[in-house]
């Protein structure tokens, strides 16, 4: 079956241990769509306790099972509710893909006095103060965890740099540490060096951190038993780390866990590229190129060429590593890298991820189930938003499920209608999607001469008229303006 991954949590997803239960009330549902595996948000404590999204990590052992930050359970539930959803969409056939968070730690216990130089922000490189001392909150001891699992104290000798210094205004402190005074060597020079984004960055040249960390993935893997990883900010980690870490969780676990790195640099193919390259191929990466040409293509209407969709994407370069999105709980509407695909576009999109050859979609929750919260935006005012669910996304998972199978055929030669065949693998049978931004067509597509005879329907209700393909294998698809109509047979 065609593999299809589903986000199961969106930035402002409901707390009080609501996410474990509504998800595997949704098991069966799930597995009848077709959706292959879960990608669930960061499960151990944050911070923020039981009010943290999870990328905030305090305590990486603490699945919400011991009263810390003031909570046991996490916004999402109890190391108990986690448990048993994973279990039952195992028992499904889903698999588990998990979110890790391993660029920076939050919440310390305990100050620490050390020596830093201040960084400007704009160019990390540049220090903009001689040596001084600050006093921070590096020192993990997890007192509520006590030695259970893991007796490894984190202090400043653990991380590169910290934001926060008492007495002084907030700022990059960079941490005077035995590893040299330049920061982790990464594959852009964006901000100087880009490997402090926030709270206390982790310094993952220290053999013990890394030893740390290595034994943690192991762990955390014997706890759930998971089959993916989802790696969090990864364009401000060393590549080395991955690589490295990815190929002792695979060794200790003895599966060839996937995994998926958030590396958000819209276009700009060839850092995707190159981290791909200097990871040596162990992760795949979003395409978050695509995502923006569905962001614009949305906002642009029948100006844009749909011919130019794939054009700089992942997808379209290296297919065998991109994962695909639409959206995702940092382009939704109030987050910082607010990217909407507006509504009437996203059935085309979901159909440009779903029922093409390349690429492993990514579905996000609120299109799948409809969402609503309040925030501030970046002007200060409230706002009320509401995501519907995406019109006819379940029967676009369903095409997905049972026709988006064989030879692909595209007839891109309109710049604003699209249209491709899937022949159908002898198991399945296969369809024909056309998608326009602009006006009603009806495009000629050559289904092959098996088909011959065959009559089409519109699985998405758009057209009551069936379609007939010809003695020669060809029929006559309709789309209506500005949508997207999937034909499969009778």
């Amino acid at each position: 079956m065609n593999a299809t991954l589903l986000q199961s949590f969106h930035w402002y997803s409901e707390g009080n241990g609501t996410l474990y239960r509504h998800i595997k009330d949704s098991s069966d549902w799930l597995k009848e769509l077709g959706i292959t595996a879960v990608w669930f948000p960061p499960a151990y404590k944050g911070a923020g306790g039981g009010y943290s999204v999870g990328y905030d990590p305090y305590d990486l052992f603490d699945l919400g099972e011991f009263d810390q930050k003031g909570t046991i359970p996490t916004k999402y539930g109890t190391k108990e509710q986690y448990l048993e959803v994973v279990q039952t969409l195992k028992e499904k056939g889903i698999g588990i893909v998990v979110d890790i968070v391993m660029n920076h730690k939050a919440g310390g216990d305990e100050k620490e006095k050390f020596q830093v130089k201040k960084a400007d922000e704009h160019n990390r490189n540049n220090m903009v103060s001689d040596v001084f001392e600050i006093e921070s909150y590096t020192k993990f001891t997890f007192p509520g965890r006590g030695k259970q699992y893991s007796d490894f104290e984190w202090n400043f000798t653990c991380f590169s740099a910290v934001d926060f210094a008492e007495g002084q205004e907030k700022g990059i402190y960079k941490i005077i540490n035995d590893y040299g005074d330049d920061w982790e060597e990464l594959i852009t020079d964006e901000k100087g060096n880009y490997t402090y984004l926030m709270h206390n960055d982790i310094e993952h040249r220290n053999p013990f951190v890394r030893e740390e960390l290595n034994y943690w993935g192991k762990w955390y893997h014997e706890q759930v038993g998971f089959n993916g990883v989802r790696l969090d900010a990864v364009k401000h980690q060393s590549p080395e780390f991955y690589k490295e870490w990815l190929q002792l969780l695979r060794s200790n676990t003895g599966e060839n866990i996937f995994a998926v790195g958030e590396y958000w640099a819209p276009g700009q193919l060839h850092l995707l590229q190159k981290y791909i390259e200097e990871t040596a191929g162990s992760m795949s990466l979003f395409d978050s190129s695509l995502q923006q040409n569905f962001h614009l293509a949305s906002k642009a209407g029948a100006a844009y060429d749909l011919r130019k969709i794939f054009d700089q994407t992942l997808t379209l370069a290296d297919p065998e590593h991109s994962v695909t999105v639409v959206a995702n709980h940092d382009t939704q509407p109030l987050q910082q890298l607010e990217s909407v695909v507006e509504p009437w576009f996203k059935p085309i999109a979901y159909a440009l991820i779903l029922l093409r050859e390349n690429g492993y979609p990514c579905i996000f929750y609120p299109d799948l189930y409809g969402a609503s919260y309040r925030d501030q935006g970046n002007d200060g005012n409230d706002y009320e938003i509401v995501l519907e669910k995406v019109d006819g996304i379940e029967q676009l998972l369903k095409a997905r499920k049972e026709n988006a199978y064989g030879m692909q055929r595209d007839y891109f030669e309109d710049a604003n209608c699209l249209g491709w065949i899937r022949e159908g693998d002898g198991i399945h049978k296969g369809c024909a999607v056309v998608i326009s931004n602009k006006d009603q067509y009806e495009k000629p597509m050559e289904m092959g001469r098996p088909y011959s005879g065959q009559i089409f329907h519109d699985l998405l209700g758009r057209f009551e008229e069936k379609v007939t393909i010809d003695e020669n294998g060809w029929g006559n698809f309709p789309v209506p303006a500005g949508n997207v109509s999937v034909w499969v047979p009778e």
